[in-house]
């Protein structure tokens, strides 16, 4: 393999995971959930604004032999009762595949971890959060798996594969990267623009005051290296404070104390000012970055997101990439803040409580700002002879075409410093003697090539049928702690593939966790989240209709007429 970057691939079946601030427990009796029939013909999903009410609207199925993306795709109305004009998009759920019909399955890849943060928020709170809120990647990678680092490779991967406790017929198989890891000494210099929602909706839950204290912490981790500006918007947008070497910490934090709320919120004006303080500054090596800290109402100046979408593709193509950051609960805007990240060739976090403005600017700081891996694709291609159907969960929003993974004009997720991303996958195996069951390709390009640019290296890794476990609990615990976090997110957006799984055996699966592994305190969160959960969900069986759990069909969705 060509190139100045290299990957280390590594089939092990140990690892561990790291920690995290908890959350309130409880425990109350559980109720079940599920995901309701489909009937009639095919919906493109619809972003509704408003209240929810308790009746749902009808899902609709492709025809099996024609599904490529997604087995359901609906009209998606926004979460509830408690919380006015949170907007989310339904991406649908991914559908199982016959490797006779398709043996391949590429996506690209995705760090962020905001749809676990949102949905925290709402748990938190004593509210279930809505289904159109859960990316079920996202809940994924919320935990950190211990991968082992690649060392000088820019990122390494672990597989490992297990028997599902809920999938009868199939196996779990977790795939994992690790990017490699940047001192705070080797990191490159960062011109940061700091671009601030002062609208009068930050006001509203303390919002503003957490984004200060946020940007607080993150002005520490700076040094002699960085530049800082700060830009707000309201009604209009304006510098609070020009280019600053980071060194300066009471003027800057002076401007940031200044901040009130005040307006509606013109994100557009917002972003043009940042936009053009970055191209002032431009240094040879330096990271360009806006950070934008919002609640994702645009609700004021030009406000049709496609205008604002292809601003902001056009100077991630100049190299001036655009993280987002959300706070704030009713009033938030969850796709708009996707997708402006996705746009500007940068990273989605969701900030609910001090504790993730930690992890974001403090712990995976270097991650957040320095890339390893540009355009990281990843495909799967399947031994037709050894495996008959999968179904990768999640990553519905990033799935790309067979032939779009060797395209290098095909823009994907980026891999920052030490950042991690996992998929899983349902399999079901032929009996094979196969020596391997699939094979692995992986494919980026060089952190200091730009948006559409560039060729990317490419990694081939066969998988062998040797590294497929017999039971559950012969899979490193790490990698079980993935399948616990997957079904969790599953049940919450009511996947008809975790039917027949109940909070009871979610918490069974998480006990049985090696002890090291639930006394993290990331760990201990995740089960009082499945606690909080099991005490609001008052959904019924949506598929009691097409038969019951018992007679669940593991192969194929029910089709209702």
């Amino acid at each position: 393999m060509g190139g100045s970057l290299s990957v280390a691939l590594l089939l092990v079946f140990g690892a561990g995971c790291a920690s995290r601030p908890s959350a309130k427990s409880s425990s109350p009796p559980p109720v079940s959930s599920s995901e309701e029939v489909d009937t009639g013909e095919y919906l493109e999903e619809v972003i509704v604004t408003g209240r929810a009410t308790n009746d749902s609207p009808p899902r609709r199925e492709r025809p099996p032999k024609k599904e490529t993306s997604a087995e359901f795709s609906r009209v998606a109305v926004v979460n509830g009762k408690p919380y006015a004009d949170m907007y989310f998009k339904h991406y649908g759920v991914n559908p199982t595949i016959d490797t006779e019909e398709e043996n391949v399955s590429t996506f690209s890849v995705d760090v962020d971890s905001a749809s676990y943060s949102l949905a925290r928020a709402y748990l938190s709170r004593g509210h279930l959060p809505a289904e159109e809120a859960i990316r079920v990647e996202e809940f994924i990678n919320a935990f950190n798996y211990e991968y082992t680092k690649p060392g000088d490779a820019a990122f390494g991967v672990k597989v490992e594969a297990f028997p599902s406790p809920n999938r009868r017929g199939y196996h779990v198989l977790h795939v994992g990267l690790q990017g490699r890891a940047v001192t705070a000494a080797e990191r490159q210099p960062a011109d940061l623009v700091f671009t601030i929602d002062v609208s009068g909706s930050m006001e509203q839950e303390n919002r503003l005051e957490m984004v200060k204290r946020a940007l607080a912490l993150l002005v520490k981790q700076l040094d002699e290296r960085d530049t800082i500006a700060i830009v707000v918007y309201g009604s209009d947008a304006r510098a609070v404070l020009e280019p600053t070497r980071a060194t300066e910490r009471s003027r800057i934090m002076a401007a940031i104390d200044s901040l009130k709320p005040e307006g509606s919120t013109n994100v557009q004006a917002g972003l043009q000012v940042a936009y053009a303080i970055a191209a002032r500054q431009g240094r040879e090596g330096a990271i360009r970055r806006i950070i934008l800290c919002s609640d994702g109402v645009a609700n004021n100046g030009v406000t049709n997101a496609d205008a604002i979408f292809e601003s902001v593709k056009e100077h991630a193509r100049q190299g001036v990439r655009l993280t987002t950051v959300g706070f704030g609960m009713g009033n938030y805007n969850d796709v708009l803040m996707e997708r402006l990240a996705q746009m500007g060739d940068g990273q989605y976090a969701y900030v609910d409580e001090m504790a993730e403005a930690r992890k974001l600017f403090v712990e995976q700081f270097t991650g957040t700002l320095q890339l390893i891996a540009r355009d990281v694709k990843v495909q799967v291609e399947f031994d037709t002879a050894a495996v008959s159907r999968y179904r990768l969960i999640g990553f519905e929003n990033r799935l790309l075409k067979k032939e779009e993974f060797a395209n290098d004009r095909v823009d994907a997720g980026d891999i920052g410093a030490g950042h991690t991303v996992t998929a899983l996958y349902e399999v079901k195996f032929r009996d094979s003697q196969a020596p391997s069951f699939a094979t692995l390709r992986i494919r980026y390009k060089d952190p200091s090539t730009r948006l559409e640019e560039g060729t990317s290296q490419e990694v081939v890794q066969a998988l062998p049928t040797a590294m497929v476990r017999r039971s559950l609990e012969a899979a490193s615990g790490p990698v079980q702690l993935s399948l616990v976090a997957g079904l969790f997110a599953e049940k919450l957006r009511g996947s008809y593939w975790a039917r027949n799984v109940s909070y009871q055996e979610l918490l069974r699966l998480w006990y049985r966790l090696p002890e090291n592994i639930r006394a993290r305190d990331e760990v201990t969160e995740l089960r009082n989240l499945i606690q909080l959960a099991q005490s609001y969900d008052m959904r019924g069986d949506k598929f009691e209709s097409a038969g019951p759990v018992a007679n669940m069909d593991f192969d194929h969705l029910p089709v209702s007429r």
